[in-house]
């Protein structure tokens, strides 16, 4: 009986192209040429026998048999990069206190953390949420680790992760969207994201008027998914009963924000830095 078996390195390009929409970042992020890359995506075609991508000008469009190839690819990934780092290292102990917004603490970190703590299982997180600027605080004054956070104009440039588009965000089922003046779910002021979608509306010429203010992600979440108004958010967080307004739904297009991670590195928190190397492989 013959066995075919997946390539990693084919399996590597297909995330990334995914994952980064284009070709050409792509190519930049792996070192190798464009031509190297579409190469690459042919041949995991022909050991696959099905069509993985859409026929779009986005490499990101996916064809049914893409979206499940997809999801074996970052399984398999992420067990051979768990197992490689978990061989690669010393024993290591302590404790990392690691600020996030509830935002990215709820849709990025869960599944890094995970693979952190089966890798690191006597190593203690302390995962404390809060707004960017409040945490950039603690971080000043020596009492995080690590923060993961959306760089704000006036602070400290962070490592950059990731460029994260922003999205007016409406219930599947709701007719907030369409009211005037539109109203919105938002964090208090200060939070980028609120500027962001304030200004596009500004520009825009569409009224507008805060119908909800929260701190907490589950309360902007609830107060769209009950059709009270709409929220900004990024891709990641648009899940279950919530949809992505188009510009059919008469709203602006919002820019990216800058994902950033601050941590310096410490030879006496050795912990922390490898959960920053978790986090900068897997975010960036």
């Amino acid at each position: 009986m013959s066995y075919r078996n997946l390539d990693l390195s084919l399996l590597r390009t297909f995330s990334t192209v995914v994952e980064s929409g284009s070709v050409t970042a792509s190519a930049r992020r792996l070192n190798v040429s464009q031509p190297a890359v579409s190469q690459q995506l042919r041949r995991l075609e022909e050991l696959v026998q099905k069509p993985l991508f859409k026929a779009t000008r986005r490499p990101s469009d996916l064809t049914s048999e893409g979206e499940i190839l997809l999801g074996y690819c970052r399984a398999i990934l992420r067990l051979n990069d768990e197992a490689l780092s978990r061989f690669a290292r010393p024993e290591v102990t302590g404790r990392i206190v690691l600020g996030s917004p509830d935002l990215y603490a709820s849709f990025f970190l869960p599944d890094i953390l995970a693979d952190f703590g089966r890798a690191y299982p006597t190593v203690q997180i302390d995962l404390r949420c809060a707004l960017t600027v409040p945490l950039l605080k603690d971080y000043a004054a020596g009492r995080m680790d690590l923060v993961l956070a959306t760089q704000m104009p006036d602070n400290i440039p962070g490592r950059f992760l990731r460029a994260e588009p922003l999205h007016f965000v409406t219930g599947e089922n709701s007719t907030a969207h369409s009211r005037s003046p539109l109203p919105l779910a938002m964090l208090p002021p200060g939070n980028l994201y609120r500027d962001h979608a304030i200004a596009a509306l500004e520009a825009h010429g569409r009224p507008w008027r805060i119908a909800c203010e929260s701190e907490s992600i589950a309360g902007l979440l609830a107060s769209v998914q009950a059709g009270l108004a709409i929220t900004v958010l990024t891709r990641p967080a648009v899940g279950a009963g919530l949809r992505i307004c188009s510009g059919f739904d008469g709203v602006p297009a919002l820019p990216s924000v800058d994902l950033v991670l601050y941590h310096e590195f410490s030879e006496t928190n050795e912990p922390a830095g490898h959960l920053a190397d978790y986090l900068i492989t897997r975010l960036a």
